[in-house]
């Protein structure tokens, strides 16, 4: 296919988008101070208070996320 090298890799893997654009995402949320960690080393974010007011923006409805525990 001809136009196969203008595809960019992003999938959804689970319940979760995937490839290098969740990558890319999730760095410009990190470095936009939208989503922060407690501590470096751990896995999972959280989206801070300035994070909930930019993604209410974009309109994504935050509600819809579960809680979980830390």
């Amino acid at each position: 296919m001809k136009n196969q090298k203008k595809i960019k890799p992003a999938k959804k893997c689970y319940e979760h988008l995937g490839g290098k654009l969740g990558e890319l995402l999730l760095e410009s949320f990190a470095d936009k101070k939208w989503i922060a960690k407690n501590n470096p080393e751990e896995k999972h974010f959280y989206i801070t208070e300035l994070g909930e007011k930019e993604f209410s923006k974009l309109g994504i409805d935050l509600s819809q996320i579960k809680s979980e525990a830390i």
